[in-house]
C-alpha cells in the first residue's frame, strides 16, 4: 500500500510541470508498460471499443481500424480535456499489443490526472481480457 501512495505522490509531483503520460516497452514503471493480450486484433479492437462506449466520462471520437488507432476525450473532474489515443498493434495473428499516450489539453501541469486515465483504461481492460492477458 505504502509503494502505490508513494507513486501516486510522485506522479502528481512530475504532473506539476508534464501534462501528458505515454505507456510503452521501455517504461520504467511498471503500471505503464505495454499490455497484452493472446487475441487477435480485431476482437481486442471489438472489446476496447465497446468498453470505452460503456464508460461514462469517455467519448470516442475516432476509428482508425486499420492504423489501430482509437482516439477518446476525457473530461478530468477539474473540467480539464484529456485527448487520448490508444494504440492496437498486431504483434502476430493471435496476440495483439496495446499503448495509450494521454495529454491534457491546455499548458498547466496535469497533477498526475493522465497517469490515471491511463491506469484506469488498462485496469479496465485487463479486467475484460483477464483470461488473455499475456505477463511480460
Amino acid at each position: 500500500m505504502l509503494h502505490e501512495g508513494g507513486t501516486t505522490l510522485k506522479r502528481t509531483l512530475v504532473g506539476l510541470l508534464r501534462s501528458f503520460e505515454t505507456t510503452g516497452e521501455k517504461a520504467k514503471d511498471p503500471e505503464l508498460k505495454t499490455r497484452y493480450y493472446k487475441l487477435s486484433k480485431d476482437q481486442v479492437w471489438e472489446e476496447t471499443v465497446g468498453m470505452i462506449k460503456k464508460t461514462p466520462g469517455y467519448k470516442l471520437l475516432h476509428e482508425v481500424k486499420n492504423v489501430g488507432e482509437i482516439v477518446v476525450e476525457k473530461r478530468t473532474a477539474l473540467g480539464r480535456t484529456q485527448d487520448i489515443t490508444i494504440t492496437l498493434f498486431a504483434v502476430n495473428p493471435t496476440t495483439t499489443a496495446i499503448d495509450i499516450y494521454s495529454a491534457s489539453r491546455g499548458n498547466m501541469g496535469d497533477l498526475g490526472s493522465n497517469y490515471r486515465t491511463i491506469l484506469d483504461i488498462y485496469k479496465q481492460l485487463d479486467k475484460k481480457l483477464a483470461a488473455y492477458k499475456i505477463s511480460h
